[in-house]
């Protein structure tokens, strides 16, 4: 009787034991499933450093606003090419597709015009942003790399939603 009791016991164990592993396995499986950054509407600021141009002395690194509203991105970037920035900067639109990032923008001036593309990927406040700029300059064709983050405010310091969902 005593030999029956034990295995009982060591069977019950081996099914708890089972069970436990199963229901560890579904929770990395869940997990997984829920990898992707939730993105929040918010200005997300940083700056971009792009290469420097054969008509200019250095290369750049200024700074970038990347707005999220519904699903609706905009952004705004400063261009320089001399001592003071130019008057209107580059701007564009995008898309964001779960936690990846797509930027595209324009910029013209006296010294010229651009188009531009960025894109990255979330991972949590941040997005890490790579690119270039195609820029035409007495009637060059100059494309150049530009790379940079973009970050926004912790939760807590984000404007209140009014509709009273958290995001």
């Amino acid at each position: 009787m005593a030999m029956d009791t034990l295995m009982n016991r060591n069977t019950a164990a081996i099914g708890v034991l089972a069970l436990v592993a199963v229901s560890m396995g579904s929770a990395g499986a869940a997990a997984q499933q829920q990898k992707h950054t939730r993105v929040l509407d918010a200005d997300y600021s940083g700056a971009l450093t792009c290469a420097k141009l054969p008509f200019t002395d250095f290369a750049i690194r200024e700074p970038i606003t990347v707005s999220i509203d519904s699903g609706h991105v905009t952004y705004v970037h400063t261009v320089r090419l001399r001592a003071a920035p130019e008057p209107a900067g580059e701007r564009g639109v995008g898309q964001l597709d779960s936690d990846k990032l797509a930027l595209r923008g324009s910029w013209k001036g006296e010294a010229g015009e651009y188009q531009a593309t960025y894109s990255g990927t979330f991972v949590r406040r941040s997005a890490k942003l790579v690119g270039t700029q195609t820029w035409t300059y007495q009637g060059h064709i100059v494309t150049r790399p530009c790379s940079g983050t973009v970050k926004r405010a912790f939760r807590v310091f984000l404007p209140f939603q009014k509709s009273g969902v958290e995001q």
